[in-house]
């Protein structure tokens, strides 16, 4: 394919897999998300899926090179369609694990025992480059497997100081900064996951009121960037999508199937899987 008139197509002519990241709090059910994609294939950081039935490596990822080793078994023979990462943000001190092998000694001749020893922010700027290479990797399987990329996350509050407001919390990924704007940029999609929360007003008495939240379980997705959050989405997705109790997260693949128009099915049939509703 060359750089002339005749070969221009539309950006949009050629589907491919989604690299999609989701980030929320703990225990929300954000592994469970990534296991309702199509044949998903579950690669560990963190021991927190044993209640879930969905493929998974037996190992943990401890080691850089076990992340590249379960790629490249991926680029084999096999019939998974989606790879789940769980989580992303246990994955980093594993890249700064790296970064210190890779270069045990300062500028200065300096004995680095973590990531901290380089110097101010130094040491964050180099582990770009491995999370570079994992990003090749990735999309490497989406262009030659055809695999969906599915990155869980945790989230944190974190104080945002904007130069046109003042400074104000919001929900961010768990992430040293650089590396979450990395990722936020490769994404498709970057989702943030949340309860449903009610401010309720009490009076205590005195005259005096108490706000408190009330909730009961029910989760929404976010897909779009909020001063309370960070989201994005490129299908024109709803800003808000309810999920409520739904392990199965058909709202969010029913949002996603009608926002691209029905040409495109990420994850399961909803026919097939709707709640309720038995598989063969």
């Amino acid at each position: 394919m060359t750089f002339e008139l005749g070969n221009i197509r539309s950006a949009n002519e050629e589907w491919k897999a989604q690299k999609i990241l989701l980030y929320g709090p703990q225990g929300l059910g954000k592994t469970v998300f990534g296991s309702t994609f199509e044949a998903p294939i579950l690669v560990r950081t963190e021991d927190g899926a044993c209640a879930i039935d969905v493929p998974t490596f037996p190992m943990l990822v401890s080691l850089f090179t076990d992340m590249e080793a379960a790629i490249n078994a991926l680029h084999g023979e096999h019939p998974y369609k989606t790879m789940v990462v769980d989580s992303l943000d246990w994955l980093e001190p594993i890249i700064w694990a790296k970064q210190v092998q890779e270069r045990p000694l300062t500028d200065k001749g300096i004995e680095v025992t973590n990531i901290e020893d380089y110097g101010f922010g130094k040491g964050y700027a180099m582990v770009d480059e491995w999370w570079r290479y994992l990003m090749g990797g990735f999309d490497s399987l989406r262009l030659t497997k055809g695999m969906n990329i599915v990155l869980i996350a945790h989230s944190e509050i974190k104080t945002h100081s904007p130069p046109e407001s003042d400074p104000y919390d919001r929900y961010q990924i768990k992430l040293h900064k650089r590396a979450a704007g990395l990722w936020q940029e490769w994404a498709d999609m970057v989702l943030f996951a949340n309860y449903k929360t009610i401010v309720k007003k009490t009076s205590t008495g005195f005259n005096k009121d108490v706000k408190r939240g009330t909730g009961s379980g029910e989760r929404v997705i976010y897909t779009e960037e909020r001063p309370a959050y960070r989201a994005k989405n490129r299908w024109g997705l709803p800003s808000e999508i309810y999920i409520g109790q739904d392990k199965t997260w058909a709202g969010f693949h029913q949002a996603l199937s009608l926002a691209t128009d029905g040409r495109y099915q990420l994850g399961f049939s909803l026919e097939e899987k709707a709640p309720g509703k038995k598989t063969v």
